[in-house]
This record gives C-alpha cells, sequence and structure tokens, in this order.
C-alpha cells in the first residue's frame, strides 16, 4: 500500500514540478542568457510594465533581485523551495510512517525513490538539474540511511542472539528471518534496475547468520552442536540454490562446504562413539607409530599388547556391532529435523566412514600383530549387511 501510494505522490509531483519550473523560467525570464537579461533590465528599468503583476513601483526591486543579482538557477530555485516549503517534510513524514508500518518499509521506499530518481517507472523523470530532483535526491539519502540503520539492526540481533540450551535441533530463527528478508526484497527489487544497495545489504546480514551459526560452536547444547550446525548450513544452501542470487553466489558454496564439514565431524563423532574402545585402542596405536616406535614392537607396549588387543576384539563381536548400529540409526532418526532429509544421506555418510575405519583397524592388525592370529569379530561383508539390513527395515 505504501508503495502504492509513494508511487502515486511521486508521479503527481513530476508534472505538477515541471510545470511550474517551466511557468517561472518563461515567465520571469529565467531560462534566458546574459546578453538577454541586461537587455531585459534595461528595459524593465524604464519601461513600466502594465498589469497586476508588475506595478510600476516593484519593477526596479523585481529587476535587482531576480535578474540582475542573482542567476537564474538560484532565482528558479528559491521560488520553487517557497512555493513547495511544505513538500520535503511532507515526504520525510511520509518515510517514518512506512518505517513504522512494515520492517521492510524502508526498502519498499529506497527502490521507489530510485526508481523515480532514474527514470525506471512510469513516465519520465524530471532532468537532473530540476528542482523536484535535487528534492528527491535529499529525501533518497533519508531513505538509504533509515535502510541502512535497519539492516544494522538487523544483523546486530542476529549475532547477538542467545541459543536457548532447550534447542534440540531444527532450523535456528535467525535462519528463518534470513529467509524472510531475501524473499521479500527479492520480490521488491523484482523489477528494478538498481540493486547495489541491496546487494551489500543481503551479503551483510548473509554473513551475521554465519556468524550466528558458527556461535553455536561454543553454547551448551542437549544436542550435539556439529549436527545442527549441519542442518542449519544445509538448509541456507538449499535456500540459496532455489533463489540463484548472484551476490550471493560466495556465501551459498561456502554454506555447502560448511555443510559437508560438519557432516563429517557428526559422522566421526557418532562412530568414534560405537566403537569407543576399539576406535581409541587403535589411536593409540598410530600414536606409538607416529612417535618412532617400530611396527613390530608395537605389541611389546604394556597398552598395546596383543592380550589387550584380544580384550578389546572381543567387546565388539558381529551381533554387538549390528545391535549399536541399530541403535545408532534410531537417535540419528530422532535427532535430525524431517524437514531437511538429511537422515539417508548422513546414514550413507555413516557407511562410509565405518567402512574406511574396519579398513584401518585391519591394516593396524596386519602391520603389528602380524601373526599372532587376531581378527575383528565381523568382516566387510558383516557390516555391508548390516547397513543394508537396517536402511532397508526403516
Amino acid at each position: 500500500v505504501s508503495q502504492q501510494v509513494l508511487e502515486q505522490v511521486l508521479s503527481e509531483l513530476q508534472p505538477l514540478c515541471t510545470s511550474e519550473q517551466q511557468f517561472l523560467q518563461e515567465f520571469f525570464w529565467l531560462g534566458c542568457d546574459s546578453a538577454e537579461l541586461q537587455g531585459l533590465e534595461v528595459r524593465v528599468g524604464t519601461v513600466p510594465l502594465p498589469g497586476p503583476f508588475f506595478p510600476s513601483q516593484l519593477i526596479p526591486d523585481l529587476s535587482h533581485d531576480l535578474v540582475w543579482f542573482l542567476r537564474p538557477e538560484e532565482a528558479r530555485t528559491q521560488l520553487l523551495s517557497e512555493i513547495f516549503s511544505c513538500l520535503e517534510p511532507e515526504l520525510r513524514a511520509f518515510l517514518d510512517l512506512c518505517n513504522k508500518v512494515h520492517p521492510l518499509g524502508c526498502l519498499q521506499v529506497l527502490v521507489t525513490l530510485s526508481d523515480s530518481m532514474f527514470g525506471t517507472w512510469g513516465s519520465p523523470s524530471a532532468s537532473p538539474s530540476s528542482f523536484l530532483h535535487a528534492l528527491l535526491g535529499n529525501v533518497l539519502l533519508l531513505a538509504k540511511s533509515n535502510f541502512n540503520k535497519y539492516i544494522g539492526t538487523l544483523c546486530k540481533e542476529m549475532e547477538e542472539a542467545k541459543t536457548p540450551s532447550r534447542v534440540r535441533g531444527g532450523i535456528l530463527p535467525c535462519i528463518s528471518r534470513f529467509q524472510e528478508f531475501v524473499t521479500c526484497s527479492e520480490e521488491m527489487f523484482r523489477m528494478s534496475r538498481r540493486r547495489g544497495e541491496l546487494d551489500k545489504a543481503q551479503l551483510r546480514v548473509a554473513s551475521s547468520v554465519f556468524s550466528s551459526i558458527n556461535s553455536l560452536s561454543s553454547a551448551n547444547l542437549k544436542v550435539n552442536t556439529d549436527m545442527v550446525m549441519m542442518e542449519n548450513f544445509h538448509h541456507i544452501h538449499s535456500f540459496l540454490c532455489q533463489k540463484n542470487i548472484p551476490c550471493l553466489e560466495d556465501k551459498k558454496r561456502e554454506a555447502k562446504q560448511r555443510c559437508s564439514e560438519h557432516m563429517e565431524k557428526y559422522v566421526t563423532t557418532c562412530l568414534g562413539q560405537t566403537l569407543e574402545r576399539l576406535k581409541n585402542f587403535f589411536e593409540g596405536v598410530k600414536v606409538c607409530l607416529a612417535q618412532g616406535v617400530k611396527e613390530e614392537e608395537v605389541s611389546f607396549q604394556l597398552a598395546y599388547s596383543k592380550q589387550e588387543l584380544r580384550k578389546v576384539i572381543e567387546k565388539y563381536p558381529g551381533k554387538e556391532v549390528k545391535r549399536a548400529l541399530e541403535t545408532l540409526y534410531r537417535t540419528i532418526h530422532k535427532s535430525l529435523s524431517p524437514e531437511e532429509n538429511l537422515l539417508l544421506v548422513v546414514w550413507q555418510a555413516m557407511e562410509q566412514e565405518f567402512l574406511r575405519q574396519y579398513q584401518e583397524f585391519e591394516e593396524l592388525i596386519q602391520r603389528c600383530y602380524a601373526g599372532a592370529g587376531t581378527a575383528l569379530g565381523f568382516t566387510m561383508e558383516d557390516l555391508l549387511s548390516y547397513f543394508n539390513s537396517i536402511t532397508t527395515s526403516h
């Protein structure tokens, strides 16, 4: 509604101001060159002009005030400023009202004024030297200032928002606000040719959203932090893929990368908890090798002897591994938001990481415990069977 009102006001002001400006130029000879003005002054000063507009006693003052001492542009501007003295205050008051009616009213005003200034809507705008053009330029500066203040406030609220400790996953409120802002602003700028201000604002808001998600790493959440960050970066990436906004291409790629990073951390953490003792044992073996212990001497380390290896392996027979994986699947299914539809993607990543870890464990056994006759309580084929069974049964 505010956009329609403002467009109507501007469309009616343009011909009104233009015609008034044209009248003043012709009536007071404000468009004459210097030679014509000198001749006019002589004529005005020596020949009384009849009529109600030029009483004889005012002619000398008129010649000095409007023709001789002032340049024509200054005289025209002065007259128009007096005639339309209430116009700029009224426009400024209307801008304030738009800001109060809708949070993004400042953006709509900015779009409408910009398009009016550069002739992208309705009838052609007034020439750059016109009174109306100068007046709208002042109001446009105010509109830009209001818009920048709104963006600054929005970014600050996003960055300083505290995540509730009871959050159990899902999309953060700042993501929803970001989507609303981008969607509304894109609709408002849909027919506009000038979007420099919008591009800068969208980048600024996107950076604040990313900062807000990153702050989760220090939050005391009830769920896995990497899981929440993974889902939110995935949501942003999906949203930006739908919108296809050129200025946010880098943010879209960054969101995809961050989603992958946190998915990897989430998968590693979950599998580390599933085979915790087995994983910790072989992590210790890798530390020994990194410290210079020879492969054939690792089994002589008290904490990583053949006996200790057998004890750890006995904790993870095939049926226990399958049961642990089923429990893990239910946990992931419960934790992930159904809206993001990431369950299958995460579970496939779990399978790939589990198979990679299995191969790593087998390789370390062959390198450091050769001839001990020790092997894991499950095979690669067993693992593939476990994952396939869980996937097809849910």
